[in-house]
C-alpha cells in the first residue's frame, strides 16, 4: 500500500490505510494547520516528522492511551503533592494553566541528553500556538517563584485530551504537572489521555496499549461532549482552577 500525499484541503485517508511498516505511518504533505491539526485529531491522527523532512501523519495500531483512573501515584509523588498543595497558599511553589504555554513548547523543544534533535520545530510551535489562541491547546505549568520548572501540553478536543510533550528540569516535574492535570481531567469527567505511541516510562505511568478500533470508538464518545472548562489559572489538586487576579 502506498503513501498518500495530502495537498491542501485533500481529506486524510481512513486509518485503516496506516502502513504496518513504520508502524502507523498514514500520509505526508507539506500543511501544518490549525485546520489541518484539528481533523487530524479528531479522526485519531497525529503529526510527527524531523526537521527537513514533510510533514508526516500518524495513526499507530495500537495507541498508548492513560486512562485516568489508572494513573500510579507513587507514595513520593503523592507525599509532594501534598507539600506542593500546602505550599500553593504562599505562592512561592504552584501549578498554572496556561500561563506560559508557548514556553512551554519552547522547553519541550530544547535539547536532551541522548536525544540529536527536536521533533518541535518552528512551524510545530507556531501551529501549535494558533491552536492555543482557538482555545484547543493547553499547557499545565509547575512555577517556582516566577521560574518554569517543568510542564506539559496538549489538545483538548470535548472530552478527549491528547497529550503532546513534558518537560521537567526537577526530579517529578513532568509528574506533579501530570498528576494536575488528571485530577482536572477526573473533575470533569474526561477518562483519557492520548499518550501516542508505547514506552516502558507512560507504561510505569499506568498507561496501556489500545487497539486502533477502540481508540476510534473512544474519540467517537468523547469528542462531541462538551468543552472542558479551560481557563488560565492556578490548578489545584482537586481539579479546580482559581483564575489569575485581574
Amino acid at each position: 500500500m502506498s503513501l498518500t500525499w495530502l495537498e491542501s484541503g485533500t481529506p486524510f485517508p481512513p486509518v485503516e490505510q496506516a502502513l504496518r511498516e513504520p508502524d502507523g505511518l498514514l500520509a505526508a504533505g507539506l500543511e501544518l494547520t490549525p485546520e489541518r491539526l484539528h481533523a487530524a485529531y479528531r479522526q485519531g491522527i497525529f503529526p510527527w516528522f524531523n526537521d527537513g523532512e514533510p510533514v508526516l501523519w500518524w495513526s499507530p495500531d495500537p495507541r498508548m492511551v492513560l486512562a485516568t483512573d489508572d494513573f500510579k501515584c507513587s507514595h513520593s509523588l503523592s507525599k509532594k503533592l501534598r507539600q506542593i498543595e500546602r505550599q500553593a497558599q504562599s505562592g512561592h511553589l504552584r501549578v498554572c494553566v496556561d500561563r506560559a504555554f508557548e514556553q512551554v513548547m519552547a522547553e519541550c523543544a530544547a535539547p536532551r541528553a541522548g536525544q540529536p534533535g527536536t521533533w518541535i520545530t518552528a512551524p510545530v510551535r507556531q501551529a501549535y500556538a494558533q491552536l492555543h489562541r482557538q482555545g484547543l491547546a493547553h499547557s499545565v505549568e509547575l512555577w517556582i517563584d516566577d521560574t518554569l520548572s517543568a510542564g506539559l501540553y496538549g489538545v483538548s478536543l470535548g472530552r478527549m485530551f491528547y497529550g503532546e510533550s513534558m518537560f521537567t528540569r526537577l526530579p517529578d516535574g513532568s509528574k506533579i504537572a501530570l498528576a494536575h492535570l488528571i485530577a482536572f481531567l477526573r473533575r470533569h469527567d474526561a477518562p483519557a489521555i492520548d499518550c501516542q505511541q508505547q514506552t516502558r516510562h507512560l507504561g510505569s505511568l499506568g498507561a496501556r496499549a489500545m487497539p486502533r478500533q477502540d481508540f476510534k470508538d473512544l474519540l467517537a464518545r468523547l469528542i462531541p461532549q462538551p468543552s472542558l472548562p479551560w481557563q488560565a489559572g492556578q490548578l489545584r489538586l482537586d481539579g479546580s482552577i482559581s483564575p489569575f487576579p485581574a
